[in-house]
């Protein structure tokens, strides 16, 4: 297997940067080679934050941003209007996406699978804020298979405890279950 490499879109205070370590740790569990790392702008709530996370069954040493995704998860809606998110993606890729309804349209040559669920209102639901990331990975375990949902559900238990974990694992079990995959052929 080759590294994947996963580019997650999100704004301060969504948990994009969280999202990306506990990711991480899902595939450490699995026994995978892992290297995460966010990249910001403005550190401060509402503006937009990059994070990275690369898995492999080989050691990584590659330790840059990531330019070529294989997966774009998206966890503000409102990002997928900015006119570089899709650039790079690999034929073949993903996208995890925050948002109410499926794509009507097809917004990359590259893009075959969209998992799609309504993380917002999933986290207001299960956590009482707005912080939907624990939900999109398990939309992102869901549509791609990459792991398991129990190896996700042990990762968010380094990160939360008592109720908040409890919480979060609600959030995320949603996401898995209430996930819409969209494909395209490529």
């Amino acid at each position: 297997m080759s590294a994947k490499e996963i580019r997650l879109h999100g704004r301060g205070g969504q948990g994009a940067v969280m999202a990306a370590k506990m990711l991480a740790s899902a595939f450490a569990i699995e026994g995978k080679a892992v290297a995460t790392f966010p990249m910001y702008g403005f550190e401060r709530r509402g503006m937009p934050v990059i994070a990275f996370t690369r898995f492999d069954t080989e050691q990584i040493l590659e330790k840059t941003q990531i330019y070529t995704p294989d997966l774009l998860m998206v966890i503000d809606p409102t990002l997928l209007s900015l006119p570089t998110l899709f650039d790079g993606l690999k034929p073949g890729g993903v996208l995890i996406l925050n948002r109410d309804k499926p794509l009507a349209d097809h917004p990359s040559e590259n893009l075959e699978k969209v998992g799609v669920v309504n993380a917002t209102h999933i986290a207001l639901c299960e956590i009482g804020r707005d912080i939907p990331n624990t939900c999109l990975l398990g939309a992102l375990v869901k549509t791609t298979g990459w792991l398991n949902l129990t190896s996700l559900l042990t990762a968010l238990g380094e990160y939360l405890d008592g109720s908040m974990l409890e919480k979060n694992i609600r959030n995320a079990t949603r996401g898995y279950n209430e996930t819409e995959v969209q494909t395209w052929d490529l």
